[in-house]
Formats: C-alpha cells, sequence, structure tokens
C-alpha cells in the first residue's frame, strides 16, 4: 500500500508502516529541521512543505497526519480547534475532498487530552468530517509504554476506512489485561520542571517526552534511582529510542553538529513509531474481530474510545487496556540508559522547594532522597 503523510513532523508514521511493509510516496512538514530529517533518512521521497499549498493527494490507499497539537494539549493553550496550529486539521479534509482517488484509510494522531477540551469538540469535528467524507471511524487512546519502550505516552490515534469496520483494528487487544507492579520499580520518571501540578510520576518509566517549554528550552523528565539515591536526565540518544527510533535518527544535516536543542524539539513532538508499526500491521492482516467485553454507553469524560458511522450514534468505551494483544512493558532499568547527564544540584533545589509545598504523591523515600541530594 502506498502512503502519504501530512504533518510528518520526523516520520514516526512513516517508519512504523515502513516496517509493517507501506511505501511512503509523499511526505509534507513545514519545519526545516524536521524536513532535513525526513530528506536524509527517506531518500528518493518527495517533501513539500506547506500543506496549504496542495492542491490534491497523489493517488494513496493511506493518508496519514499527526496534526499539530499545541493547542489542544493540557501544556498547550487549549485553544482547541479555534488555534491557529491545531486548525491545520482541516486542511486533511479539504485534500481528500479534492482528491479523484479517496484513500481507503486515514489515520491520525493527537494528544489523549483532544477528548475531553471542550467536551470532545475536536474529536467531534473529526469524526463528523470524516462521516461526511464517507468514512467509518473508530478512536482509541494507545499508551506507548504497552508497545515494548519504557515512557508513558497516551495518544488518541482515529482510523477512518471506507469499507473496513476500523474499530476490528485498532480494538485489538482491548480484551488482555496485564499488570506492572510498581513495588519492585528501582527507577522512577517524574517532571523536574514542575512540582506543583503534572508531575509524571512514573514507575520504571518516563513521562511524555516533551518538545520544550514554552521558552523553547529542552526539558527532558528526570528519572531518580532509589536504589543509589542518583537523579539524573535521559540524553537525546535515550529519548530517541524511547520514541522508537534509532539511535541518532534525528543527527543528520544541520541537526548533525548542531547543539541538541533543536533535536529534543523534534523527538518530543514526534509519534511513536512502534505504536504505528502495530497499527500498521493490524491494517495490513484485514483482521476481523468483535471483542467480547465491549460495553456501549453515551459519551462521558473517562471514555478512552469509540466507533461510528453516518447514520448511526456512536458507540463509546472506556478500556483499562491501551496497548496491544501481546503487550511488552519494558522496565527503564532493562533498557539501558546510554547517554544519561546528572541533574543539577540548581535543578534539583529548586523542584525540591516545589514538591514539598505540593500535595503530590511520590515514593516515601523520594523527597529524603532529593533532600540528600541536594545538600
Amino acid at each position: 500500500m502506498r502512503v502519504v503523510s501530512l504533518f510528518s513532523g520526523i516520520g514516526g508514521f512513516e517508519l512504523g508502516l515502513s516496517r509493517a511493509g507501506f511505501e511512503t510516496v509523499m511526505m509534507c512538514e513545514n519545519d526545516d529541521l524536521a524536513r532535513s530529517v525526513l530528506q536524509c533518512r527517506f531518500p528518493g521521497v518527495t517533501v513539500r512543505k506547506d500543506v496549504r499549498t496542495l492542491k490534491r493527494l497523489p493517488q494513496c490507499e493511506i493518508l496519514t497526519a499527526g496534526w499539530p497539537c499545541q493547542d489542544l494539549s493540557q501544556a498547550g493553550r487549549t485553544a482547541g480547534l479555534d488555534g491557529d496550529r491545531s486548525g491545520l486539521i482541516s486542511e486533511v479534509f479539504r485534500l481528500v475532498e479534492a482528491s479523484k482517488h479517496k484513500p481507503e484509510f486515514i489515520l491520525l494522531e493527537n494528544v489523549a487530552f483532544a477528548l475531553h477540551l471542550k467536551k470532545g469538540a475536536a474529536l467531534k469535528y473529526v469524526t463528523s468530517n470524516l462521516e461526511r467524507l464517507g468514512y467509518k471511524w473508530s478512536y482509541r487512546v494507545l499508551d506507548s509504554r504497552q508497545f515494548g519502550i519504557p515512557q508513558r505516552r497516551r495518544r488518541v490515534f482515529i482510523l477512518g476506512s471506507r469499507e473496513i469496520v476500523p474499530q476490528s483494528i485498532l480494538f485489538g487487544g482491548v480484551d488482555t489485561s496485564i499488570q506492572t507492579d510498581a513495588r519492585n520499580a528501582d527507577l522512577f520518571g517524574f517532571y523536574w520542571t514542575e512540582g506543583n501540578t503534572g508531575l509524571g510520576w512514573s514507575p520504571e518509566a518516563v513521562p511524555p517526552l516533551k518538545g520544550g517549554s514554552s521558552f523553547s528550552i529542552p526539558s527532558p523528565p528526570a528519572i531518580w534511582n532509589k536504589r543509589t539515591g542518583d537523579f539524573y536526565t535521559p540524553g537525546i540518544s535515550d529519548a530517541e529510542r524511547m520514541q522508537g527510533f534509532p539511535i541518532d535518527w534525528t543527527a543528520v544535516g544541520p541537526l548533525k553538529d548542531a547543539k541538541k536543542r533543536g533535536r529534543w524539539k523534534l523527538v518530543g513532538n514526534a509519534v511513536s513509531v512502534p505504536v504505528v508499526e502495530w497499527i500498521g500491521r493490524s491494517i495490513k492482516e484485514s483482521r476481523k474481530i468483535t471483542p467480547d467485553c465491549l460495553g456501549e454507553h453515551t459519551f462521558s469524560t473517562t471514555a478512552s474510545a469509540a466507533f461510528g458511522q453516518s447514520g448511526q450514534a456512536p458507540l463509546f468505551f472506556r478500556f483499562d487496556h491501551e496497548g496491544p494483544e501481546t503487550a511488552t512493558i519494558e522496565r527503564l532499568k532493562d533498557f539501558g540508559l546510554l547517554d544519561t547527564n546528572k541533574l543539577s544540584t540548581r535543578a534539583a533545589a529548586g523542584f525540591l522547594s516545589r514538591i514539598e509545598k505540593s500535595s503530590l504523591k511520590t515514593d516515601a523515600e523520594f523527597i529524603p532522597a532529593l533532600r540528600n541530594y541536594v545538600s
């Protein structure tokens, strides 16, 4: 199958789908540094700059888009689809409508918070446009940590299909039960830049990697080693691997000898490769499953999945499992961090002053260990 990718970033969709056996024929990415990565890693593939200048899609079976999330995320401005960046999703529907041969599948990705922002208005806009264009649709929150990388990264994936029932693809594994035992954790990830809210506490994983702070400064999460008392941050090579990319995927072109700030931004904004690969393999297998545990209900703030089509009321679900049929949980201590940096005493002290005043839950030994680290 041929793939066209809009808002390509550094190629998470493309790399995942290529591993599943698909061929990317065109990409579109506005960021100059991201585009330099795409041109190096996908030689021979056309890379366009501005989606707004495209008149139609080349013939393809799959259209992907991880459309900009800055106006949807909790860390962003939460302007919703009225924001100038997240509103670019309308370009996807414009191009599908203008194309003579519509793709069989449309695969979209965004932050899980999109499900709840303004009572799900963003998702309703997307699904209503899919229906208007003749697509059945399904969405489900998937956590990258369930796919073999130690990053707790919950994202909503939306799949539109003209023929196949899309929930038969996205809902694979919802019956799976998997246990993660935090009691035996040695390493804990957290956001050292916060402390009053949004700690991101993650036993044997890191919280979601970010593109950077509001000041465009890289802000990798920190890791506490409970056994040794050390505090450190993963390096950019570790971050690439935590998104499923090979080491130095972004160390190309103008980024090769540049400061790592630009690379952190690109990696933090990327789509996790293993999640896309699983979806791609599921599409290729054309499986048709009907999970036994679907308890249908109407929209609520706890819903994490749904499906629908034109002329029928959508059904909403809350699944505890956010991974594939055979989920793989890799612990940080088994991941093999290669490029760590010591968390500075100044940064640790600033974080300590905030966390001591907050009511956020951590391990009982965490704050004493942090006090000892900065003393």
